[in-house]
C-alpha cells in the first residue's frame, strides 16, 4: 500500500472514531456505487443520515483539505448518496459532511464541517 493511501485509511479511521465519539451510528464504510464511493455514511443524533466525505493531508500540505473537495468530487458524492437512499428505501433527512483532518508528527488536527455542500 503507498503512503497516501495508509494515511488516507489512517484518517478514515480517526474521523469514524470520533464521529462514534460525537454518538454518531456508523452505517457503512467505504461504500462503493460502480467506481463511486462515500468514505462514512452515518446517522447522528438528529436522525439525519450523513454522507461524510474524509480528507486527510500530511502537515507538509499545499491546499487546505476542505479546498480540495472539488465540484466533480460533490456530483459524483451526490449520485452515489442518492444510489445508497434509493437502494436502501432511507426516508429521512440527509446531508454531507466533511472532516478534514491534518497529520503531524506528534498527532493530528481535526476539522468537522457540517452540511459542507447541499444535494442539488
Amino acid at each position: 500500500m503507498g503512503i497516501a493511501k495508509d494515511i488516507g485509511n489512517k484518517g478514515e479511521n480517526i474521523a469514524a472514531n470520533y464521529l462514534v465519539e460525537k454518538s454518531y451510528k456508523i452505517i457503512k464504510r467505504n461504500w462503493h456505487f460502480g467506481k463511486l464511493e462515500i468514505d462514512i455514511i452515518a446517522i447522528d443524533n438528529n436522525n439525519t443520515l450523513v454522507f461524510v466525505e474524509v480528507k486527510t493531508r500530511s502537515f507538509d500540505y499545499i491546499v487546505e483539505p476542505e479546498l480540495s473537495l472539488t465540484k466533480k468530487q460533490q456530483r459524483f458524492l451526490i449520485r452515489a448518496a442518492n444510489a445508497f437512499i434509493d437502494m436502501y428505501s432511507y426516508d429521512m433527512e440527509a446531508r454531507f459532511d466533511l472532516i478534514s483532518i491534518v497529520m503531524h508528527p506528534e498527532g493530528y488536527e481535526l476539522n468537522h464541517i457540517d452540511e459542507v455542500f447541499l444535494f442539488l
